[in-house]
């Protein structure tokens, strides 16, 4: 999803960037905990302006996840603890190994390869596989400006499932004073007049995960709510299920964009806010510098319908051609 261009006699067209879901001055209003209301404005940091990468920050978020994965392999030994042997050829049966035991139905039976019941499996698991993977740095942090770059673009967030209906604006920024809050109760009752709904904090219904990942300590399928970034401390938020949160120093991908995919809604605190300038400088395009060049996609019918390109375009072919 990011840039596009389409070409028609030396004018590019922008079809997609994050910049046209913000208003020209670029400002964000800061909201108080206790009113609700708008107390002052910070100008939006550069990394909202971004291009979307989302094929990269799908690469790095898989990279990220196998890096928690813990070792596991079967025995090196099972399915080989047998006596069995081949019986060569000139018998008419395959040369597989086959079990001793002369009276007893185990006897000519196969074992040990993979084929056989009871045998090893092919090609056994090995605790020296490599699980872990590097990640580029510079890629990593390409990945973590676009998913803070497709925080602040309100359709990402509303195809997630979020509910915005209520919401005063994208990017959400609290005071920094809501960290000093203690209790739980002081929290909801600000949720709830702010416009957050209350459905991002109920729990919802339990619905159960397909395929083997019942048998794998994910039996039910998880709802991540809105996802708060703190300066100093945010501890009167950890007993809400629904709500994750990070310090703005370790942002972490995984919670920023779960599952790889973009559009999480996020609270921000002012002073984790005003911090994004600094962990993540916007550095003009080089391209930008030419700006008659660039149309909103909103004139394309004004472009195509101009007379100077109408004078230019081949005239409509009258013949019919069969082939």
């Amino acid at each position: 999803m990011g840039k596009k261009y389409a070409k028609i006699y030396n004018i590019y067209i922008i079809l997609f960037s994050p910049k046209q879901f913000y208003k020209m001055d670029n400002r964000v209003n800061i909201y108080s905990y206790k009113t609700g209301y708008p107390i002052d404005n910070i100008p939006l940091p550069g990394v909202f302006l971004l291009p979307l990468r989302t094929d990269l920050l799908k690469f790095v978020h898989q990279s990220i996840s196998k890096n928690k994965r813990q070792p596991y392999s079967v025995n090196s030994v099972s399915g080989t603890k047998t006596s069995a042997k081949s019986w060569g050829p000139g018998r008419a049966v395959a040369r597989v190994p086959r079990v001793p035991g002369s009276g007893t139905h185990r006897n000519g039976q196969g074992a040990v390869v993979n084929m056989c019941r009871g045998g090893r499996i092919f090609g056994p698991t090995t605790i020296w596989r490599k699980w872990h993977h590097k990640i580029n740095r510079n890629q990593r942090h390409q990945a973590l400006m676009t998913a803070i770059a497709a925080s602040g673009v309100t359709p990402l967030i509303l195809a997630r499932g979020f509910k915005l209906k209520d919401i005063p604006e994208i990017p959400f920024v609290l005071e920094s004073s809501w960290e000093s809050l203690c209790k739980i109760k002081e929290t909801i009752k600000t949720f709830e007049f702010l416009g957050i709904d209350r459905q991002l904090l109920e729990k919802k219904k339990k619905t159960s995960n397909p395929g083997k990942g019942k048998m794998r300590n994910r039996k039910f399928k998880t709802y991540h709510g809105p996802l708060v970034i703190y300066e100093k401390s945010i501890r009167f938020l950890r007993n809400i299920h629904s709500i994750h949160f990070c310090h703005i120093s370790s942002i972490n991908l995984l919670k920023l964009a779960p599952g790889g995919h973009v559009g999480r809604f996020v609270i921000w605190t002012q002073s984790s806010f005003l911090k994004l300038d600094t962990l993540f400088p916007y550095l003009e395009p080089q391209n930008s510098k030419n700006k008659s060049n660039y149309l909103n996609v909103l004139n394309l019918d004004s472009i195509i319908n101009s007379s100077g390109l109408q004078e230019n375009i081949r005239p409509e072919s009258k013949s019919l051609k069969y082939f």
